[in-house]
């Protein structure tokens, strides 16, 4: 494969989904009559005349369903269920959140657009899946609602390339993580360790020696190397993909991510627990790990987990790779999509619905106070909802560091093969930890891994 939009045979399709057996692919059909919708506030609908009330007609549009079924997973779909009721006073119909496990949900979305049948309404979509899920052919394309729409520009930048494919948009962008370094407060005030004139990664490991032995500065999940690596080669600007599609994590930028990688580990500063395992929390919980750098809505999760220790957090920008470096970059996020197979009224009512919801201000605003729900929509920045004192980060406004970063995350390209990346940088950085090959050589090795796997180009 030579092009990043080549599209994957049947075979490697059904490899990478974990799906056998399925039926033949979903077409991608035209998106029908564009609905009516409104972006930053309220609308209104009518019920369509005679005896089939199973669909609605706005005031100057077509045909929308009376009812829809969204998916999503945890607190992502809990976000939601907060906006179903105020869209349905504004504009009619009822929309129905069904929360289910993060990967049940995968798994039984990516069935139905292989099988082209059972599809919700609508569904969320991580911009990882992204590529994948295009490649199906059983999304449909809403470039021509979104132009009509006028929302495209209220969103940051980076979100729109992994949802986009030969023209083509196949969802509307919800959330980001814009990547913080959470930090405990009291452990870095007992040690001396003054968290804002930290830099770049090198001050980073110079502060970290002045912890004790048994206590560490930050954690090096041997089951997540590719999520740092993948953060902070996003943050050089790195992308493992050409646009020609040749495999590109063998560059001068992801050496240098993978030799701060290995200082980092030779340092003696991190410990090596897996990550979101029970002694992951514990240690984060005690302060014998001292910091964190994930996305923003690592915030929720560590209220979630350890609400004993509010007050004790902080969070700075990532550290640079070099001083006066770019410490902008995204861990994570969601979009919400709608399958080809679900009928023109059902599309448009949630088209109607995903508007309302993840392009007007006042409800993306509601999602990151009540969830921390971090928006892509870049007219919700200015929101003094973001300078608002955060009690269990020490009462930092952390909302406004945050979007501070969110305008400056540079793209990423996602491919069907990206979990090939993921597969070979772990492989290959597990052995550079332990001594046993370079960063160059590791590197090398992973993007060699990737060519052969994916039938691609070495860059």
């Amino acid at each position: 494969m030579t092009g990043a939009d080549s599209s994957l045979d049947r075979r490697q399709l059904l490899k990478y989904l974990g799906l056998t057996g399925a039926a033949g692919l979903a077409g991608c059909a035209g998106t029908g009559d564009r609905p009516s919708t409104a972006t930053e506030g309220g609308g209104s609908t009518a019920t369509s005349g005679g005896g089939d009330q199973a669909t609605q007609t706005t005031q100057s549009g077509p045909e929308m369903a009376d009812s829809i079924e969204v998916w999503g997973w945890d607190v992502a779909a809990k976000s939601l269920d907060l906006i179903d009721e105020p869209y349905e006073e504004a504009h009619g119909g009822d929309v129905k959140i069904t929360q289910i496990g993060r990967a049940d949900m995968k798994s039984k979305f990516k069935s139905t657009l292989l099988s082209g049948s059972g599809a919700p309404g609508a569904a969320m979509m991580e911009s990882v899946d992204a590529a994948a899920w295009v490649s199906t052919g059983g999304l449909r394309d809403l470039s021509g609602w979104l132009e009509e729409s006028g929302v495209r520009d209220k969103f940051v930048d980076g979100k729109w390339e992994p949802l986009t494919k030969d023209g083509g948009v196949y969802a509307l962008p919800w959330d980001i993580g814009p990547v913080g370094t959470f930090y405990r407060r009291d452990v870095y005030d007992e040690h001396g360790i003054d968290a804002e004139s930290i830099e770049t990664w090198d001050q980073f490991i110079e502060e970290g020696k002045k912890l004790p032995d048994g206590q560490y500065m930050l954690n090096l999940p041997p089951n997540d190397y590719d999520g740092l690596w993948r953060m902070m080669f996003r943050q050089l600007g790195g992308q493992p993909f050409t646009e020609s599609g040749a495999v590109n994590i063998h560059s001068d930028k992801s050496v240098k991510v993978a030799q701060i990688l290995q200082r980092v580990h030779n340092s003696g500063i991190a410990n090596d627990l897996a990550s979101w395992s029970s002694s992951w929390f514990t240690a984060f919980g005690n302060g014998s790990t001292a910091s964190l750098t994930a996305g923003a809505w690592m915030e929720g999760t560590l209220k979630a987990e350890l609400s004993d220790t509010s007050g004790q957090w902080g969070v700075i920008k990532p550290p640079a790779l070099e001083s006066g470096g770019p410490r902008a970059t995204n861990w994570g996020g969601s979009n919400v999509t709608i399958a080809d197979q679900v009928d023109d009224p059902v599309a448009r009512r949630a088209w109607d619905y995903m508007v309302y919801t993840l392009a007007n201000k006042e409800n993306q605003i509601q999602m990151y106070n009540e969830y921390g729900i971090f928006p892509a929509l870049e007219t919700t920045y200015e929101s003094e909802a973001f300078d608002q004192e955060n009690e269990f980060l020490g009462g930092q406004p952390a909302g406004r560091l945050f979007a501070d970063i969110a305008p400056e995350i540079p793209p990423y390209r996602y491919t069907p093969d990206t979990p090939e990346v993921t597969k070979a940088v772990n492989t290959h950085f597990r052995t550079m930890m332990s001594g046993d090959i370079s960063p160059e050589k590791a590197v090398q090795r992973a993007a060699e891994q990737v060519a052969d796997r994916t039938d691609r180009e070495l860059a």
